[in-house]
């Protein structure tokens, strides 16, 4: 995935929007493959980013208990 100026909170809104559409009946076999990989990189932008913002807040709250 490109470095993308996304927010979290848009990504996750647009996972559940491909979610949705995944779920749906009327679910387009051909952008099956498509909304999937576009799925997989959102997960990893969330995942990166929550990762960083835990290690973040650890080395934040580290300070206070010197």
């Amino acid at each position: 995935m490109e470095k993308e100026d996304i927010k979290y909170a848009d990504a996750i809104r647009e996972l559940e929007r491909i979610l949705g559409k995944l779920q749906s009946p009327d679910c387009d076999v051909d952008e099956l493959c498509s909304m999937t990989s576009r799925a997989i990189e959102l997960l990893k932008f969330c995942k990166n980013k929550l990762t960083k913002v835990d290690e973040d807040l650890a080395r934040v709250l580290a300070t206070i208990e010197q």
